[in-house]
This record gives structure tokens, sequence and C-alpha cells, in this order.
């Protein structure tokens, strides 16, 4: 008999039907003697509901209240779950993630999980439930509720599975696990049968949407190893896990395409001592995220130059507002933003050990006519901006290129 951690996500509880369908799953696996606690999103589409109606109000929303609203989705999927096991004669019970125990830190809509104490989830597995937790929530140690951003619910699962040592995480979506690319976008992508923690993490935070980048990084920090499969079928998925041996043999693992990024240029900002610090540290006091930066050589007589880096798009308008509060002070004449670019990246342990991989990127984009207008590197990675309308046509390149 095995604990087993099971993550659905939206699409997999988009409707009534599918959630009569997971509970099923759930079931046959607690016929089989196994303990099952489940994470589920939202319903599909429900959060973007959720936002849209809080923009109506106003375009900048307060975050206290954003969690309140946001943290409904959840609320009502774990209801509707629990209800489908009883009608099958399961036991289930649903749970917030404050009743779960998941205890975070204070920064509302992008809260980090700092500790679960699931006594409650142990009690009611030990009685003989299912348990049903909303993912993508939990609160602060004063009781506020508090959300842990886009892809939260996976973060939930892995942390979960990590506190209780479950034997098995899932995390179930609606595609076959991951794939050197986006389907949609490259119809050649073909699956993966196991990535490393590193490639994966590469992959979430270039963009791929398979998994939370933070759930990544969570399940590396505590080896928790999961599969990321389909809700629809019984494929097996693929297997996320510590690096091996045999994984650097392949130069490139895959190739991501992120859409969701926007680029803001800091014109003329005086080229002194500590004028990039108090940008990016007012940048990061309103918990934005910063992806790349490029910054130019100093031109003029003044000694200035222009910052360029990117950010989520989500996140544009309260960085312009942070600017335009800080320009004044620090000098730079004004901000540009640009919501008219994609982000592609390829990823690869093999990466390490095999030279000439940027120089083969940069001439298959050039070969095609696509301009370059930033060009980010770690050790398994190279990312570069590009214009949106040329994303896909370069993911599909470069898929080519590298993996067909």
């Amino acid at each position: 008999m095995a604990l087993i951690v099971q993550k659905y996500g939206g699409t997999s509880v988009g409707s009534t039907e599918r959630i009569k369908h997971v509970a099923g799953r759930v079931a046959a696996y607690r016929g089989k003697g196994h303990r099952v606690v489940v994470i589920v999103s939202a319903m599909s589409g429900v959060t973007d509901r959720l936002i849209g109606l809080a923009r109506d109000i106003m375009p900048l929303p307060n975050e206290r209240e954003m969690d309140m609203l946001l943290a409904t989705g959840e609320q009502t999927t774990i209801a509707l779950t629990a209800m489908a096991l009883h009608a099958l004669k399961v036991p289930a019970i649903s749970l917030t993630g404050a009743q779960a125990g998941i205890t975070t830190d204070g920064v509302h809509t992008k809260a980090k999980i700092q500790n679960i104490t699931p006594k409650q989830v142990h009690r009611l597995l030990d009685d003989g439930n299912v348990v049903i937790v909303a993912g993508f929530q939990g609160q602060t140690p004063e009781g506020q509720i508090t959300t842990l951003g886009r892809g939260g619910s996976d973060l939930s699962a892995i942390a979960m599975a990590g506190a209780l040592k479950a034997d098995l995480c899932q995390i179930y979506t609606d595609v076959d696990g991951v794939y050197t690319s986006d389907p949609r976008v490259v119809p050649s992508a073909r699956k993966l049968g196991e990535i490393s923690y590193d490639e994966m993490l590469e992959l979430a935070g270039a963009g791929a949407k398979v998994m939370q980048l933070r759930s990544v990084e969570f399940a590396k920090k505590f080896k928790v190893v999961f599969e990321v499969r389909s809700s629809l079928n019984d494929n097996p998925g693929t297997i996320v896990k510590e690096e091996t041996q045999s994984m650097e043999s392949v130069v490139i693992r895959g190739v991501s395409l992120d859409r969701n990024q926007a680029k803001i240029t800091l014109v003329h900002v005086p080229d002194q001592p500590g004028a990039a610090a108090r940008i990016f540290k007012a940048i990061a006091d309103s918990a934005i995220n910063v992806d790349m930066i490029v910054q130019t050589a100093s031109h003029g007589a003044g000694g200035a130059t222009d910052i360029s880096f990117t950010i989520d798009k989500p996140d544009l308008l309260k960085a312009k507002k942070v600017l335009d509060g800080i320009g004044n002070a620090i000098g730079f004449k004004h901000a540009a933003a640009d919501e008219n670019i994609s982000k592609v990246s390829i990823v690869g342990v093999g990466m390490r050990s095999h030279s000439g991989v940027a120089a083969k990127m940069f001439e298959a984009l050039a070969d095609a006519g696509i301009n370059i207008e930033m060009i980010s590197t770690s050790e398994i990675k190279i990312s570069v901006v590009v214009k949106a309308d040329k994303g896909e046509s370069a993911t599909r390149i470069l898929h080519r290129v590298f993996l067909e």
C-alpha cells in the first residue's frame, strides 16, 4: 500500500464530467489499497475570469483582495471533487490550503511556502478518507489567505508530497508528459521518457507551461521524484529526477517558447555606480521577477547608457508604476515598454560538454532572417528574444536543427 499525491490541473477538472472522470481515477487507486491525497486547481478558465472581474473594477487591484478572490476558484473544485467521490461511495474530505497546514510568507499573489504541517491530512488519511486539498493557496502565520502565483498547484502538490514523504507524486495535466517542444507549435515534438531537474528547471523558466518553475526547484531541493502524465488516458508520462550520466549524451533536450514576456528599456540612464542597483532593488521590492538584462555601452557626453530587461507581461503595469516613481530620482529619461516579443530557448545538460551550440543556434536564426534582440545564457540553456510574430517559426527552426 502506497501513499500517493496526485495533482489535477485546470483542464483535467474543467467540467463536471471531467471531475467525475478524475474521481473515477482516484477511486481506482484507492480500490487497490493506496492512500491518496489529491491536489486540484481551479476549473479551466475560472482564474482568468476572476482576474477579469477584478480588472473591470480597477486596473491594478489590491493584492490582498486578489488573493481572497482567486482562492475561491480552487475551493469550488475541491468541494465538487469530494462530491464526485461521495457519489462513488468513496469517503473523501476537502481542505483549503490553510486547513491542510500550508503556511506561506506574506507576499500576496506570489507567496512562497515556508512550512507544511500536515497533521490533519495524516489524521484524515488514517480514518480512511481520500483527502482533497486546494492547490495554489495557503495562509500566513497571521491567518491571511495567500496564493502562490500561476501554476501554484504544482508547487502545492510537490511540497505536500515532500512533507508527507509520499511514495509517488503524479502531476496530471492535459498532455502525455514533457515534450521536446510544445506539440501545438512543433507537430514533430516527441515525448521524453525522463528529464533531469536542471533541464526541467530551465525549460520551466524559459516558458514551458508543463510545470511551474518553483515547483521544480522544490522537487530538486527535497529530491521529490515526480511523474508528469495525462489525466485523459493511461499512457506512462515523463519522470523528472536527478541527472544521470546517460543524460549528457543528448546535447539539446528541448526547445521552449515563452509568449508571456514584456521588455522594458530605460533610456539614458546615468552611467554611474549604484544606478542599476537602485533600479532593480525597486523592482525586486515590488516582487517583480526580472529575467534577461542587457546594458549598452556608455554613450554621449554625459556618460549615459540604456538598460533593457524582460519581465512577465502581467507585471508590466506594476513595473511601470514603480519606474515612474523613481525615474526623477535616478535620472533616466523614460521607460519604454514592448509587449511584442517572444523568448525562445534551447535547453540540455549535454551543452556542458559540447561546443559550438550557440553558433549553430544563431546561424540557424540568421539564415531564416530572424533578428535577435537580446541573448541570455546559462550552463545548460541559451535564450533569445525575438519579435512576437517570429517566435513560433524560430521554435520550429531550432527544433528541426537540434532535435530532428
